[in-house]
């Protein structure tokens, strides 16, 4: 199997390790993708604490600590929600860097979301950055962008840290 994203897990392996800080994930579309994507890149196990599929608003309320009023008016594909999940992902693993993917992989909208949005987030001690993106495709290239994005947002975030 390839894991999307090997180049950029790599990349937030060794930038995550140079700076002595963790990763956890939370994911709901990508179901376990970015993790699986960090922990194929060897030194892994020195960055990656754990991960939370949240594919159930349930699990994101329950687990991750999104508000559940939220959920009930916005939706789970939503800026807001990801930005929660990551933090929440950060807080329940005690991890220093959070990331969440939340978003319609279809075949049907989700939440009133069209087919391809999708809410990457990332999480840091000092900063939270959220990005909405339209992606294109069936549902395994549409999750597969999505795990690519985020590993490249994550890398980002870490090679931005002071």
């Amino acid at each position: 199997m390839t894991v999307p994203g090997t180049a950029d897990a790599a990349a937030v392996v060794s930038a995550a390790a140079a700076a002595g800080l963790t990763v956890a994930t939370a994911e709901s579309l990508t179901a376990g993708l970015v993790a699986a994507g960090i922990g194929a890149v060897p030194g892994a196990s020195a960055v990656l604490l754990g991960g939370v599929v949240a594919y159930a608003n349930n699990v994101k309320k329950k687990v991750l600590g999104v508000d559940g009023a939220l959920l009930a008016s916005a939706g789970s594909v939503d800026a807001e929600v990801a930005r929660q999940m990551a933090a929440g992902a950060r807080r329940v693993l005690g991890a220093d860097i959070g990331v969440a993917t939340t978003g319609a992989a279809g075949p049907e909208p989700h939440d009133g979301k069209p087919v391809g949005c999708v809410f990457i987030a990332v999480a840091a001690p000092d900063q939270t950055v959220v990005r909405e993106f339209s992606f294109s495709g069936d549902r395994a290239a549409i999750r597969g962008q999505a795990c690519n994005e985020a590993l490249i947002l994550l890398a980002g975030v870490l090679a931005d840290r002071p």
